[in-house]
């Protein structure tokens, strides 16, 4: 195998260490162990986190999750639930839950740079008392992803300031870009125009729940 074919060339853990060096003490001392009153604040303010597992080999996935703020209930200071809103049933975050129940939460609040980290172990649910908390638009969920919580800490906001991820001005890079339908009809090699495909994601998209 060649040097190209290989990819470049890893770097290892040591390395990486030497290179970055330690972090500071008061960065190590941010993780906690449970859901304080600031996270739970931040938690309850949130309309959209990203999702991440992976399956028994590792082979990780990252979804998106959102819904209004506060769709993620915090049942305890170790404990949140997660409500599975419709979407594209493929179940990945589920099938990897059932095989490695590692699982990654990352925060938003729009206009908020920093962002809240939650890492612990998942499983779904059916408990009703727990989908009854999810209620919404008169729907309550078929299920939803409990996370027993193992580490909290809020991350520094440097990656949006770069990104300019609030700005207005930022939503003008979406011009460039082709629609879903358009990226759906050639992806798929549909006979559908991709305005007619696009019609059918937006009507998609006015039945949330």
């Amino acid at each position: 195998m060649t040097a190209a074919a290989a990819g470049p060339r890893r770097v290892s853990p040591d390395e990486v260490r030497a290179r970055l060096g330690e972090p500071e003490p008061m960065i190590k001392d941010k993780v906690h162990d449970h859901i304080d009153e600031y996270a739970r604040r931040f938690i309850a303010h949130s309309p959209f986190l990203t999702m991440a597992t992976a399956d028994a080999a590792g082979r990780a996935d990252c979804s998106p999750r959102g819904d209004y703020p506060g769709f993620a209930k915090v049942l305890d200071e170790h404990t949140i639930a997660l409500p599975d809103r419709p979407g594209n049933k493929l179940a990945d975050s589920f099938r990897n839950l059932s095989e490695n129940d590692g699982i990654g939460l990352l925060f938003l609040v729009p206009g908020i740079r920093e962002v809240l980290r939650v890492n612990g172990a998942g499983y779904p649910t059916d408990e009703p008392d727990v989908l009854a908390r999810m209620q919404t638009e008169a729907k309550t969920p078929e299920l939803a992803i409990v996370i027993e919580v193992a580490e909290v800490f809020f991350h520094c906001g440097r990656a949006l300031v770069r990104s300019r991820l609030w700005d207005p001005e930022s939503q003008a890079l979406a011009d460039e870009l082709p629609s879903a339908g358009e990226v759906a009809a050639e992806q798929m090699d549909a006979d559908v125009p991709p305005q007619q495909l696009d019609q059918l994601l937006e009507s998609s998209y006015q039945r949330l729940y």
